[in-house]
């Protein structure tokens, strides 16, 4: 099911996937607001992602990058709303991964988490975000986005 998202050309080898949260929250005048986080080795604005262990769910690992990043916790939607992709910057080398991106209703945010100090936090206008990270496939995203309803 992951594979068919995988956006490559013919001949070419699949992306390596990784999974993203894009943690989101209504606003008392009925905006939806998006939580970024700067990446530790750039400080760019990013949404919270990393790799699956093995075995693990999508959904459980964006679960999981947001609290670890960012120390949001909530609801995550069980189909990504999209993907994108980006060169991931390694020793010396590149390499260019895709992204599958999970919207998080963000319920609470948690005093402490195991990123705390180590990234800037902010929450934006869905525009203002869209403007502030790199990839223009994840700013689309983000312009685009609409928060699912809720069923509780």
């Amino acid at each position: 099911m992951i594979k068919k998202e995988n956006k490559h050309s013919a001949g070419e080898p699949p992306l390596r996937q990784q999974v993203a949260a894009l943690p989101f929250r209504i606003s008392e005048s009925k905006c939806v607001e998006i939580l970024l986080v700067t990446s530790r080795d750039t400080g760019r604005f990013i949404i919270p992602k990393g790799w699956r262990k093995k075995g693990q769910k999508p959904t459980d690992a964006a679960a999981m990058e947001a609290y670890e990043e960012a120390g949001a916790v909530g609801k995550v939607a069980k189909k990504p709303v999209g993907s994108y992709t980006y060169w991931k910057r390694g020793d010396g080398n590149f390499e260019r991964l895709q992204v599958l991106v999970y919207p998080l209703a963000v319920k609470k945010h948690r005093a402490s988490w195991p990123e705390k100090g180590e990234r800037r936090m902010a929450w934006l206008s869905a525009e203002d975000a869209a403007l502030l990270v790199d990839e223009p496939e994840l700013a689309s995203l983000i312009r685009n986005f609409k928060a699912p309803v809720s069923k509780d």
